[in-house]
């Protein structure tokens, strides 16, 4: 066990190692784990269902397997959670809807049935914002920032975020649409990997937007990310979106260290509206990660326009009005007050809106593609800011003309981040966000590596060479 770590914040790895050598059980971790979310749930809201009898029995399965000498894979026994948009047969799967709770599911997500077959405890799915967007519905709970409750959780993988963030699981399944791996990842502390567009199936997830939507892990370090990644990877003949490519050993890439890795660095786009302090961060990131061995090259990104970034409402929307169509406007008083908005204002638009924005993705994607012609890897903020003090009852409304916020959230935030966060969505390619140190009251900071489409293991390689510098991620929230 880590040095001063209690169990629930050991690292993925460890754990399993520690289970893999017997020096704890899998139903001793287990129960841990349900202890302390019962404990602690009350008020971080991080959990929509704990699969509390079934995983008892998968625990007391696991333990019986390494009993037989038989080890499933690089998760056996670890227990991780779902954002609630992955189905998992028997289960409740309500993607932040009123009128989906009590559902059962009948069916099992890809990404489910791979970790499963990993090894995997699956404990519960974790909260998610209505549909996947800004806003939660009245009967849901809001997840709580465990860094500070007063604080902004991220959007809808926020309880992915504060589950992982709190020790309440080893890992998480997040989705990223519009950065709803990297906004919880970078407000929680966490590492969070949104892959290649099609590098891990989305069947049997819960849709926003298809051409938008990313499913990644969401860990507490580097390794345990890329582990996660190279379960879940792959080509799926039930998602005809799931890329035909072979999965690289993540993990194992690591050991090649940040040596010779080209990392992209413009300082006008990394640093301009950026608090001074994230700003200092990252001039240390990029001294750490020369002295690793990675080059620094200066490149131009180019500007993404105002035009471009205003298109993933017009994309996101019309997917998502497509998504609900059976539902919407059919149940239009089971939404919540975002939510409902958003659609509405979705079937307003026209076709020659959705082509305008369409080439508006393709032209702000092909731009950006000139930036990696001699670079691996581009660095940059996840976020300007630190997470901002939030009103969690606001997540329930809509605008709100008094506060001008937006499901609780002002859109001048979105406005500040969006060019670090929207042209990754438009263009699939994969991200990595890494905690990078801490404001001055003490919330996560975080950078975010960006590499051409497949090339995760070089993401991976540079951020395991930065957090190997630091100790960011052996500091945890004090709960």
């Amino acid at each position: 066990m880590s040095v001063n770590q209690p169990l629930h914040y050991l690292t993925l790895h460890e754990l399993a190692s520690m289970i893999a050598e017997r020096e704890v059980s899998c139903v001793e971790v287990t129960e841990h784990m349900l202890a302390r979310i019962q404990a602690l749930e009350p008020t971080l809201h991080g959990y929509y269902a704990v699969l509390g009898d079934q995983v008892r029995v998968t625990a007391k399965q696991r333990d019986e397997q390494i009993a037989q000498g038989r080890t499933l894979g690089p998760l056996h026994g670890v227990p991780i959670a779902l954002k609630d948009l992955c189905h998992v047969r028997g289960t409740p799967t309500t993607g932040g809807h009123h009128f989906r709770q009590g559902l059962i599911s009948e069916k099992d997500a890809t990404v489910a049935l791979r970790l499963h077959a990993a090894g995997a405890v699956l404990l519960g799915k974790v909260a998610t914002t209505e549909g996947a967007m800004v806003g939660y519905h009245p009967s849901f709970d809001v997840p709580r920032n465990p860094w500070d409750q007063d604080r902004w959780p991220g959007v809808s993988s926020g309880g992915s975020g504060v589950a992982t963030a709190a020790g309440l699981c080893f890992a998480s399944l997040g989705s990223d649409t519009g950065g709803s791996i990297r906004y919880p990842s970078a407000a929680n502390g966490l590492v969070g990997l949104k892959p290649t567009w099609g590098r891990v199936s989305r069947h049997n997830v819960m849709d926003l937007a298809p051409t938008l939507d990313h499913v990644g892990p969401m860990t507490r370090s580097v390794r345990d990310a890329a582990r996660v990644l190279t379960v879940i990877a792959g080509h799926d003949s039930e998602d005809e979106t799931s890329l035909i490519a072979p999965v690289d050993n993540y993990e194992a890439a690591l050991e090649q260290g940040a040596e010779d890795l080209r990392i992209g660095w413009d300082e006008d786009y990394a640093t301009s509206n950026v608090e001074s302090y994230v700003v200092d961060a990252l001039f240390g990131a990029l001294k750490q990660l020369k002295k690793a061995g990675a080059s620094i090259v200066d490149v131009s990104v180019p500007q993404v326009t105002a035009d471009e970034t205003a298109a993933w409402s017009v994309i996101a929307g019309t997917e998502a009005a497509v998504a609900h169509e059976a539902t919407y406007p059919s149940q239009h008083d089971h939404y919540g007050a975002y939510f409902r908005e958003f659609l509405a204002s979705a079937q307003s638009i026209s076709g020659m809106d959705v082509s305008r924005a369409v080439v508006a993705r393709k032209e702000a994607g092909s731009r950006m593609a000139t930036v990696f012609k001699n670079i691996d890897c581009l660095l940059c903020p996840t976020l300007a800011s630190e997470s901002f003090q939030y009103r969690p009852e606001a997540a329930y409304e809509g605008f709100n003309p008094i506060e001008r916020t937006i499901a609780g959230v002002p859109p001048a935030f979105f406005a500040r981040n969006g060019r670090f966060i929207t042209v990754w969505d438009y263009n699939g390619y994969p991200t990595l966000s890494v905690p990078c140190g801490f404001s001055p009251v003490g919330m996560p900071l975080s950078l975010q590596l960006i590499a051409k489409p497949l090339d995760e293991s070089l993401l991976l390689r540079a951020g395991y060479a930065y957090e190997s510098a630091n100790t960011h991620c052996d500091q945890h929230p004090d709960l």
